[in-house]
């Protein structure tokens, strides 16, 4: 008798909501597998997977045009809906000449700031009508998330033109006080770049752009938050020194001096979180929070990235926020524990005399 894959993905992706799991992961030879608060869990009830079961899945996450994509290009990007109760951003990928499907869940609610227990400084860089904002980190620890919850008090708050350039598109959000426009690459625009060329043109107050890819992708990001807009978007960094080096060094030499200018001009703040292991189960974000100010800007110009970190440290009263003391507290007030803080710190020896 011939497997329902559709009932059988259904099945998982029940067994993803009701454990309150962040991940499915289906590959070939292994049983099906969920991540919950950071530990992968193998459905041991489950048989392992076929090649003809991972086919069958993909048959039924993929549609006709991005499958051909994916056996031309070896993998891809995607999303999928269920049932209007969940929807998944999706990767599928080739190893060892087998298929393997990984899922990361995208909650149906977008969470507030005091809901995901992110600072309410957050706020008032939401409250901004021009500046680049970025928030990064590794994959897999809220970058995605936090800019949903920037996004959707900007929609709760304020009248604007807000479009989203995404791949895929994760959060779907309901128009409030705002106009939302979404924008998938490859089903509604080409690419990044061609997206953002027609930002200029279609009346936009703010940008989120899903993730800074490439150097044509941030020159026009850097662009857009010189001229009038809001511009929201993600990086693959550690900390807020590295990302702005990061940034630089995308450029070709002859055009960084340039790029220092204008970020220095245009930046409005980094945020930097991680996903700690919580004592009392599942996880809480630590962050480092930089405030783009005049010494802040000076260092970029300067090309004294490396006195960022410092400026941070001291910077409490302006309300920057240092990764170090964010942990500190969470060990001091019971949340975390002091080998997992030490385990995330930047600097761990800086920690240890703080905790």
């Amino acid at each position: 008798m011939a497997t329902d894959y559709t009932k059988e993905l259904d099945e998982l992706i029940e067994y993803v909501i009701n454990e309150s799991a962040s991940d499915l992961h289906i590959s070939e030879g292994r049983q099906p597998t969920i991540r919950v608060s950071g530990s992968l869990i193998p459905l041991v009830k489950k048989p392992r997977l076929t090649k003809a079961d991972t086919l069958g899945f993909l048959e039924r996450l993929l549609s006709a045009e991005n499958k051909k994509l994916f056996f031309e290009e070896k993998e891809i990007d995607f999303s999928y809906n269920y049932k209007d109760k969940a929807r998944f951003r999706g990767n599928s990928f080739f190893q060892q000449e087998t298929v393997s499907i990984a899922l990361r869940l995208i909650p149906k609610k977008i969470k507030s700031f005091a809901e995901l227990f992110l600072p309410s400084a957050l706020e008032t860089f939401c409250q901004r009508h021009q500046g680049f904002f970025l928030v990064v980190g590794p994959i897999g620890h809220g970058k995605t998330t936090t800019l949903a919850s920037m996004v959707e008090y900007i929609n709760s708050t304020r009248a604007e033109h807000i479009l989203t350039i995404e791949d895929p598109i994760e959060y779907v959000y309901e128009q409030k006080m705002s106009i939302i426009d979404q924008r998938e690459i490859r089903i509604d625009t080409k690419d990044f770049h061609t997206a953002l060329g027609s930002v200029f043109r279609e009346d936009v107050n703010v940008l989120m752009i899903g993730e800074m890819r490439d150097v044509e992708t941030i020159s026009t990001a850097v662009t857009a938050a010189e001229t009038g807009h809001l511009v929201l978007s993600t990086l693959h960094t550690n900390n807020a020194a590295q990302t702005i080096d990061r940034i630089i060094d995308t450029f070709p030499s002859g055009q960084q001096d340039q790029i220092r200018v204008q970020l220095a001009g245009s930046l409005c703040g980094i945020f930097s979180l991680r996903l700690i292991p919580r004592i009392s189960g599942g996880l809480v974000p630590a962050y480092e929070l930089l405030i783009n100010n005049n010494a802040v800007a000076n260092l970029i110009r300067e090309k004294r990235t490396h006195e960022i970190d410092t400026v941070i440290e001291t910077g409490l009263e302006q309300g920057m926020v240092d990764m170090n003391r964010s942990l500190a507290d969470l060990v001091r007030n019971g949340e975390i524990s002091t080998e997992n803080a030490l385990l995330y710190a930047f600097n761990p020896k800086a920690l240890e005399r703080l905790i």
